[in-house]
């Protein structure tokens, strides 16, 4: 009983605010648990790396396990014992086994860390079987998956989080601080990307992938086989939908996508293995970077690059501007009209210093040590606490939906000549009466 009154008390409080706005203190202090009582579907290298945060906390308890790889599940079921858990339940019978996972009474939410188009079936099954998801990145991989996510999260009321860490980066929210204290004035336009050289994750070992092969390589590069299109935006797209409120207040209208001819991977296999390996047959319909151009309700334009077949050092290509100046990551530089030394940069140093978030003061000792410089730390922490307090998460369904869908809209913008495509508007109007709540909590 107690279960199915917490199911209709979100579900009721998801219909009269959408699922966004946080509950009332209260309410949420009158159904708060001491602990989050967790299972992790997808124990690899992501899995365990969030797994191995979850069991530094002593408001954690994880209480099962599932991979399709059994030794995965055994290493991370040893990885339980040795921190001082009990051993999680393992669940290792086929790719359906997650669903006797699901089953669980003791389960609240579940970690989904599989590669990608198992995401959102995963989800919508957890989420009709009464728990919180905590889904990696992307959320979805098709426009129809968008949706289905958030009419399963409508229909049910539990909260789909899309665990989307560089939100969390310190310099991202010292940003994101300077941005909601007006520095750069009104927002005009934004850069971001995932700008990462992958031969090395895509070709494992030597030119291997696919069965056999080592990590991500083992389902990866079959998208850049097939897929021609910016497959992996949201590192980059999501802490610029803060800093413009996408989907409070604000939303992406429409996007153009070009994309330019695929050599890297090809050459890639060539240097590696020689003109006569089997591999160097294969035709990439990836290109080598795509350049993708958003255009929102507010008037603001987004420019996004997918650049991971060629030799490059990594960079999110992080820019913000608005009519009092700009902090561009690159060049680690900042100009505020008026305060930085007339048409010179300053470095952003300081600046991020002094506009530290109040969460990266809180929480800096936690966050050591933790993956990713320290934000994997935060993206968890934010999870359990939405688990503990049954409160909505601070990035939500439909923050998932409009950040995945980039991937399938820029795909046929793409195929048909860089033609505007139209973004759904996954929250049904309602974008203009929702406000952010991220990161205004003053613990998560």
């Amino acid at each position: 009983m107690k279960k199915i009154n917490r199911r209709e008390f979100i579900k009721n409080s998801a219909t009269a605010a959408i699922g966004i706005s946080l509950l009332p203190t209260s309410m949420s202090k009158a159904s708060s648990r001491k602990k989050a009582r967790l299972g992790f579907i997808g124990v690899g290298l992501r899995g365990t790396s969030v797994l191995g945060l979850a069991l530094r906390r002593t408001d954690v308890s994880v209480n099962a396990v599932c991979d399709i790889v059994p030794d995965a599940v055994k290493n991370a079921q040893k990885m339980a014992r040795e921190a001082g858990f009990k051993e999680p339940a393992g669940y290792s019978d086929g790719p359906e086994d997650y669903l006797n996972l699901l089953k669980r009474d003791d389960i609240d939410g579940v970690i989904i860390a599989t590669p990608w188009v198992w995401h959102t079936p995963m989800a919508i099954a957890a989420m009709k079987a009464g728990k919180y998801v905590g889904v990696e990145v992307p959320a979805a991989t098709t426009e129809q998956e968008c949706w289905d996510l958030v009419n399963t999260s409508e229909a049910t009321g539990m909260p789909c989080m899309i665990m989307e860490n560089v939100c969390y980066r310190r310099d991202v929210m010292a940003i994101l601080e300077m941005v909601r204290k007006n520095m750069f004035g009104e927002l005009i336009h934004c850069h971001c990307g995932y700008q990462h050289d992958l031969r090395h994750i895509k070709f494992n070992p030597g030119v291997s992938f696919g069965p056999g092969s080592n990590g991500e390589a083992v389902w990866r590069t079959q998208h850049s086989i097939k897929r021609n299109g910016d497959i992996y935006p949201t590192h980059g797209v999501g802490p610029i939908a803060q800093y413009l409120n996408i989907n409070k207040g604000n939303l992406f209208v429409s996007l153009t996508s070009t994309s330019t001819k695929s050599r890297g991977l090809h050459e890639h296999i060539v240097a590696t293995a020689g003109e006569d390996h089997p591999h160097a047959k294969i035709k990439f319909a990836l290109g080598d970077i795509v350049t993708t151009v958003i255009k929102c309700a507010n008037g603001e334009s987004i420019v996004v690059s997918h650049d991971t077949n060629l030799p490059r050092p990594y960079s999110l290509n992080f820019r913000v501007q608005g009519t009092k100046g700009l902090w561009m990551k690159d060049n680690n530089s900042i100009y505020i009209e008026g305060v930085s030394p007339s048409h010179r940069w300053e470095p952003s140093e300081d600046y991020l210093k002094k506009y530290d978030h109040p969460l990266w003061k809180k929480y800096e000792a936690n966050a050591t040590g933790a993956g990713h410089g320290g934000m994997d730390f935060f993206v968890l922490h934010a999870f359990i606490e939405s688990v503990k307090r049954q409160a909505p998460t601070p990035l939500d369904v439909y923050d998932a939906a409009a950040w995945s869908v980039i991937t399938p809209l820029s795909e046929a913008s793409i195929a048909q000549g860089g033609a505007p495509m139209q973004f759904p508007d996954f929250t049904r109007g309602r974008w203009i009466w929702r406000q952010s709540s991220f990161a205004m909590n003053d613990d998560y």
